[in-house]
């Protein structure tokens, strides 16, 4: 491990969801605009492996990382936030550390002593953080410790990065504390004790933080900001003010440079403050916050009713529309809400330019993304399927046009007669649900002439995936004759990866997932060919728009 690399901590306080992900990601930014170097590991306190099998509906997107690691959407954050490509050595679970122990306890690795918290747990996720510290060459490791202190699941974490700090000392250890201030909404007051005893319950717990980043409805006064620190013991000038933001996360970033929040960083560890420079991010917020034309978008899912639970496709159509510099509009479909009515569809459709559909598991609400599949393929209007919109466009496209009658997947219907969506042979017998699906990036190559291939501008991709369904090989000379191009294929197995029709103004779906590596600075050329088609659409369609 580099003897230099500095270590920074943040933890949430009074209650979750307040936004560390986005928080760290941000100085991740900001630390890279003064010219270091850094990575971010995200520590979740809960039992699981890893979010692989827990509902959408309960923790949100899971976030599929190069090497196939299924974790927590705030990877997604530091993916997009920074220039960092990260792995599963950056998401680490209390799943994970107990069976590393367990597993060395049941070898004997122990050699007969008492295995326990303290010192085995907590010296496990040390060695977490200091293997991410040793396989890069970095100026500084960040650490998100999930929850909320006073979790009674986050206290080995706490320990743990307590202990660093007395190994290598407050030179090269920095604790930042997310916290709320909220307000009274009969009084309109915004109260700090949340904050005091949120930090109270830390200083407990041995860990005396450096920066308060407050996050609050409005700015905190000077007034608060001095009460703040004289009862959470730090400094006026580090007790920093996170108010809401009216428009997009992006600016957070240089909210918290224009509050100094990199400096204070910087200058805690005695370290030159040289000058800001994000030359491509500047680029990437004028053209999102300057729009010359608008685009209206609808996701068709099973999950909308929670916002997490799209959050890197939302993020990648901003990415796409801010290419254009279009001004995005978001319209959120809930698929079983089509099903009800066929006049639903012909009436939320009307005034959209794109239609997307995302990825997903399980029966429910699938007739009704074929439904608005079907739409856009008979009314010309780009369509932009994502995995499981790849599976159903092609049983709406077997059954309209293939003849191919009650055509389906096998994750829907093991009866159906004609099974165009099928398990590979080898996840037949698979028992378990997680980490058992095809994960991480593969290799597509894209055929000649292709739309695919002219819009990547090159034969071959690498692209992540997470599904375990596949096209079915046998139906593909069915397929052809009907009009549908296979542009991208894997060239190992021949499995498709990528669906086209080439009589369509813009009609392109992938098995992979494509939104998993796109960034502002850098937007995913798929999603950028889709919003500059759906721009034209629109323009054609309804001009006075």
């Amino acid at each position: 491990m580099n003897i230099n690399t500095k270590f920074i901590f943040v933890t949430g306080g009074v209650c979750s969801s307040l936004g560390k992900g986005i928080s760290i990601a941000s100085l991740g930014l900001l630390l890279e605009g003064h010219g270091c170097n850094v990575s971010i590991i995200k520590m979740d306190p809960y039992l699981n492996i890893d979010p692989g099998t827990m509902s959408p509906f309960q923790h949100g997107e899971v976030y599929v990382t190069e090497d196939g690691a299924e974790t927590d959407l705030d990877l997604g954050y530091y993916e997009r936030f920074t220039s960092g490509e990260y792995t599963r050595k950056n998401s680490v679970t209390t799943g994970q550390i107990y069976h590393a122990v367990i597993q060395r306890e049941r070898r004997g690795d122990y050699l007969g002593r008492t295995v326990q918290v303290i010192p085995h747990i907590t010296d496990e996720i040390k060695s977490r953080i200091y293997n991410v510290a040793a396989a890069y060459d970095l100026d500084f490791v960040m650490v998100e410790i999930g929850g909320t202190v006073g979790d009674i699941e986050s206290i080995p974490f706490l320990e743990a990065i307590r202990q660093i700090r007395q190994e290598l000392g407050s030179n090269r250890v920095l604790n930042v504390h997310l916290t709320l201030v909220p307000t009274l909404s009969g009084a309109g007051e915004q109260k700090t004790k949340p904050t005091q005893h949120s930090v109270k319950e830390l200083m407990e717990l041995g860990i005396i933080p450096d920066i308060l980043l407050c996050r609050s409805s409005q700015p905190l006064s000077a007034d608060l900001k001095s009460k703040i620190a004289l009862f959470c013991n730090v400094s006026e000038r580090n007790v920093i003010s996170a108010p809401d933001i009216k428009g997009s996360i992006y600016q957070i970033p240089f909210m918290f440079h224009e509050n100094e929040y990199d400096s204070i960083v910087l200058e805690h560890f005695k370290m030159d403050v040289k000058r800001f420079s994000v030359p491509a991010w500047d680029k990437f917020m004028k053209s999102l916050l300057n729009p010359t034309q608008e685009v209206r978008i609808a996701v068709v899912g099973k999950y909308i009713s929670l916002q997490d639970s799209y959050r890197s496709i939302y993020e990648a159509i901003i990415h796409g529309a801010a290419a254009n510099n279009a001004r995005l509009d978001i319209v959120r479909v809930d698929s079983e809400d089509l099903e009800k009515t066929s006049e639903l569809v012909e009436e939320i459709f009307q005034e959209v330019d794109g239609i997307l559909v995302p990825g997903g598991f399980g029966d429910r609400g699938i007739e009704g993304k074929i439904m608005a599949i079907s739409r856009a393929r008979t009314k010309g209007m780009p369509f932009f399927g994502i995995c499981l919109g790849l599976q159903c466009a092609v049983i709406e496209f077997g059954r309209a046009m293939c003849g191919l009658t009650g055509a389906n997947s096998k994750e829907f219907d093991p009866g159906t007669p004609h099974p165009v969506i099928s398990l590979l042979e080898d996840q037949e017998i698979v028992l378990e649900k997680g980490g058992t699906m095809r994960l991480g990036a593969y290799p597509c190559r894209l055929g000649d002439g292709t739309r695919v291939r002219a819009i990547y501008g090159k034969e071959l991709v690498m692209e992540r995936h997470r599904h375990r369904y596949e096209f079915t090989n046998r139906y593909r000379e069915a397929y052809e004759k009907g009009g549908m191009v296979f542009g991208g294929t894997n060239p190992a197995v021949n499995l498709v990866e990528t669906i086209e029709l080439p009589n369509h103004p813009w009609f392109i779906a992938t098995q992979f997932h494509p939104e998993f590596k796109s960034k502002p600075t850098d937007p995913h050329p798929l999603f950028r060919d889709f919003i500059r088609a759906s721009i034209e659409y629109r323009e054609k369609s309804n001009p006075s728009r």
